[in-house]
């Protein structure tokens, strides 16, 4: 989820190490803005969820992110260790996630990027399926007014080794409001389609910024039919490095 700084950028303006901090997590919606360039950012958190039966400890959820170029980034999701505290529940890692994301150049106040990446086997397939796993992504928002934005995102998922999963795709939407200058919270939706039954869940994520590269979040929320999650929590850390390529 992303929620657009009141003092939105120009049309087509990429971000800066002077512009607001905004990161992917804690919600489905990633942000629509790329790291500025020469930047680092980390992101991590916990998460528990109660699904089909079983108390579930997802760790630390990370995502690092670094800014190549202007306007784009390169991003690695390091492997989650998923433990279950009981049931049937598999626990063992997720798969390592290798993406690039470059913003787009839209009109009309909208900011927009295009990310592509893939999912590597290297983590346990009972927890992120079998092979290779091809992803594209678009993000999008919208400030609607000083307080209020609306952001999108668009996801489709390959999965060669697992065709009865093929295409996967994964609409997720939100609606936020800035509380002052630092915090912000929102309304989400997120689902996932396939040749199986969807599954759907609704979520309110908020966000601190205690300083200008620094943030605390968390995420609660459930699931709305039975092949989705019951209910979930989770909290999180962030922050970024500026200015690691000089000027």
């Amino acid at each position: 989820m992303i929620v657009v700084p009141a003092n939105a950028r120009a049309d087509g303006d990429c971000p800066t190490g002077a512009d607001p901090f905004n990161t992917d997590r804690p919600g489905v919606t990633n942000s629509s803005v790329v790291v500025p360039y020469g930047s680092f950012q980390a992101e991590s958190g916990i998460d528990w969820q109660v699904t089909g039966g079983s108390n579930v400890l997802t760790g630390s959820e990370t995502r690092l992110h670094l800014g190549v170029a202007n306007c784009t980034e390169f991003l690695i999701d390091v492997p989650s260790y998923v433990g279950t505290i009981n049931g049937p529940h598999p626990s063992g890692f997720s798969n390592v996630v290798v993406s690039a994301k470059r913003q787009l150049p839209i009109p009309f106040g909208i900011d927009m990027s295009a990310t592509a990446g893939v999912g590597f086997p290297s983590g346990y397939h009972k927890i992120s399926g079998r092979g290779y796993q091809p992803y594209v992504q678009a993000p999008l928002s919208y400030q609607i007014s000083d307080k209020w934005s609306l952001a999108g995102m668009f996801t489709l998922n390959w999965f060669p080794s697992q065709s009865q999963k093929n295409y996967t795709f994964g609409p997720a939407v939100s609606l936020g409001r800035t509380l002052g200058n630092s915090a912000n919270m929102a309304l989400e939706y997120g689902g996932t389609y396939s040749h199986q039954r969807p599954m759907h869940i609704l979520d309110t994520i908020g966000q601190w910024r205690f300083s200008k590269t620094q943030q605390l979040d968390f995420q609660a929320g459930f699931g709305l039919n039975s092949s989705s999650v019951d209910h979930f929590f989770g909290i999180g850390y962030s922050f970024r490095l500026d200015g690691l390529f000089g000027n």
